[in-house]
């Protein structure tokens, strides 16, 4: 039996959407890119020549994008305060809808796009790949299985790491609260969902401290120049904008690779074109002289309805990347290291069990096998009519906690209840 080919409509061409869903979608072999919008005509240009999308199906205009249905299913991939009207308008258009993280900052806009999800009956999977990627995937079956008793505590770090959060939290997208969300929701509402999703339970409570200590002016070396490629630090400072070519340089000069496929969008990249690009636009700006206004660190304490403790630290200053987790249970203890490869189980009187992430299966591809872990399952959605684990109603719960998190923040600390 042939596989039934289900049609997508992209709105918002970026690194998400462009980049990784509809590249993992074209592997996956059940999905064909028949529609694109992007306020940048240059991303047409690529949905046309590395997609095969008809020219009369690019858009540069939201609203001609959505006069009616030219596809089966809508990614959503656009900024954060942009989510939800562009949801909204593909379900009442008729599509089933992928959205990209996280779903909103307003909890107003959250509590919206649920009622209209609930009004058409269409399906809307939030993109917490995380849940997908096999590491995760093993380590929440491990603690359902009981290999730790029950689960007691779960201590959290998210290591940004250091040219990460001057790539995107500092000179990128995602620098201005005003214009996108607050970083405990930009960049840890991945960590929120997995730890609402570990511990079983909704949200009781949440405090939080930080705030922007290091990417501000006065903290600039003396002489620096407020671009890369005019100052005397240039070669020497690691949140140089040559960091793009380093980094691309070490990874074997890829024809794309993130973010240096953000900074250019000449395909294939080459050093010419990276350094032209950094020279004329946001990415080339001294990380001391941009106008960020997002934390570069935060620590956050939670207490879940039944008794699961929890502690998340997000900081950007870190060598290596990667999340680091650690569940302590009544009969054992799981470590889930991204920096490591590893996930190390523990069992109380047992010998330690050794599991690297190059033997667990479906690794291969962007948050180690969760990108293509979310097309299969919406895959698998689209053909049963029923959603998966990282529902739209499952998500909104985690940005519940984002809020309180940041509202506890603002008030140095204060403990938030989240369902009053």
């Amino acid at each position: 039996m042939d596989k039934k080919i289900f049609t997508v409509a992209i709105i918002g061409c970026g690194s998400r959407g462009l980049d990784s869903y509809a590249m993992s979608m074209v592997k996956h072999g059940g999905f064909k890119i028949a529609a694109a919008c992007d306020i940048r005509q240059v991303k047409l240009d690529l949905a046309m020549s590395e997609y095969g999308v008809a020219e009369e199906n690019c858009f540069l205009d939201e609203n001609d994008f959505f006069k009616k249905k030219l596809a089966d299913v809508c990614i959503v991939a656009t900024q954060d305060r942009d989510h939800v009207r562009h949801a909204i308008m593909a379900l009442r258009c008729g599509y089933d809808v992928l959205c990209e993280k996280p779903i909103s900052p307003s909890k107003e806009e959250c509590k919206e796009l649920l009622r209209v999800q609930k009004e058409t009956g269409k399906i809307v999977i939030v993109c917490h790949v995380l849940r997908y990627a096999q590491s995760y995937l093993n380590t929440y079956r491990m603690i359902k299985e009981g290999k730790i008793g029950r689960l007691i505590d779960i201590h959290a770090i998210e290591q940004v790491t250091y040219w990460h959060i001057a790539h995107s939290y500092v000179r990128g997208n995602w620098r201005r609260e005003e214009e996108t969300s607050p970083m405990i929701l930009a960049k840890c509402c991945h960590d929120l969902d997995l730890l609402q999703w570990y511990a079983g339970s909704k949200c009781k409570s949440v405090s939080s401290i930080g705030d922007l200590a290091y990417f501000k002016k006065e903290n600039q070396p003396e002489g620096a120049s407020d671009r890369c490629q005019n100052c005397k630090y240039k070669t020497t400072c690691p949140y140089s904008a040559e960091v793009y070519i380093k980094r691309w340089k070490d990874a074997g000069s890829p024809e794309s690779m993130w973010p240096a496929n953000v900074v250019s969008t000449d395909r294939p990249l080459t050093e010419e074109g990276i350094r032209k690009a950094y020279e004329n636009n946001q990415y080339g700006r001294c990380v001391f002289a941009c106008d960020n206004d997002v934390v570069d660190h935060q620590e956050t304490n939670i207490l879940f309805e039944n008794g699961v403790t929890a502690n998340l630290c997000m900081t950007g200053f870190t060598g290596d990347h990667g999340r680091v987790y650690r569940f302590h249970g009544t009969m054992g203890e799981i470590d889930l290291d991204e920096e490591r490869g590893e996930i190390v189980l523990k069992e109380y009187s047992k010998p330690k069990q050794v599991i690297p992430f190059s033997e667990l299966p479906d690794v291969s591809g962007g948050h180690g096998g969760g990108d293509m872990g979310l097309v299969n399952a919406l895959y698998e959605a689209l053909l049963s009519g029923e959603s998966t684990s990282t529902t739209l109603e499952a998500s909104v719960e985690s940005h519940l906690m984002s809020f309180a998190a940041e509202t506890s923040r603002l008030k140095e600390g204060e403990s938030i209840k989240i369902h009053k």
